[in-house]
């Protein structure tokens, strides 16, 4: 396995009773990179991402994160995960669900401190510090996710659809800070249909249908399927050229 290789799927399988929801997914992800998996509902993105944090198996073939077979529970504790829908205490406060997860990774009590300001800073959610969840909006409850998910650290950030209900604004700033990790060394991977959060990975792979139809930059992409759109790249790949 290359050094820099901090995912590796294998002719990864995914088979529910008789629906087969991947199909002979193949796909390598280097240390500090930002990679996309663009595609839409139901594609098997989520399906994907679980496999990779070790919440489900392979039916066929084989995930390995940070050079360990999944599932590995030594592995799950260098993710950060964020799911698509949010497993929050919602009748805790904002700080107290943060200090429930910042105990399940071991902090101590001044890494908590200062990583909880340091996370809730950065998804801009201090003023609501010590407000109930079950208050909180939508966009709020996913701003608060994303705070937990990079709460510890990890070297691995796994993140589907992250930013949906959060304001313009707030996403160039959290985009923005997923540049400072990626320099840093993080590995993202963000599952999204939103094209301009696409347009800001380093390397995106499409999926359809359970399939990976293409997998490159996207400038590579857009340049392959002879187009300046990702949206017309996307139609492209998914077999959709004359759409429209």
């Amino acid at each position: 396995m290359p050094e820099d290789d901090v995912i590796i799927i294998k002719e990864g399988v995914k088979v529910y009773g008789k629906q087969t929801v991947l199909k002979g997914i193949s796909l390598n992800i280097k240390k500090g990179e930002i990679f996309g998996l663009l595609g839409p509902s139901g594609a098997g993105k989520t399906t994907l991402v679980k496999q990779l944090v070790g919440l489900e198996a392979v039916s066929e073939g084989e995930v390995r994160v940070l050079n360990q077979k999944q599932p590995s529970l030594e592995v799950i504790e260098q993710i950060g995960y964020m799911a698509q829908s949010d497993a929050l205490y919602t009748e805790l406060s904002a700080r107290e669900n943060l200090e429930f997860f910042a105990a399940l990774y071991s902090l101590s009590r001044k890494e908590r401190r200062e990583r909880i300001q340091a996370v809730m800073e950065t998804v801009d959610l201090t003023e609501a510090m010590d407000k109930i969840v079950s208050q909180f909006s939508g966009g709020m409850k996913r701003r608060l996710s994303l705070a937990i998910a990079m709460l510890h650290e990890p070297q691995v950030l796994i993140l589907d659809e992250p930013t949906v209900g959060m304001d313009p604004i707030l996403r160039k700033s959290i985009w923005q800070n997923f540049e400072k990790l990626k320099q840093s060394g993080v590995t993202i991977l963000v599952t999204t249909h939103v094209m301009d959060e696409a347009g800001k990975c380093d390397r995106l792979g499409m999926i359809r249908g359970g399939r990976l139809t293409a997998v490159g930059s996207p400038f590579e992409l857009k340049k392959e399927a002879q187009t300046d759109d990702l949206e017309a790249a996307f139609l492209v790949y998914g077999g959709e050229e004359h759409a429209g």
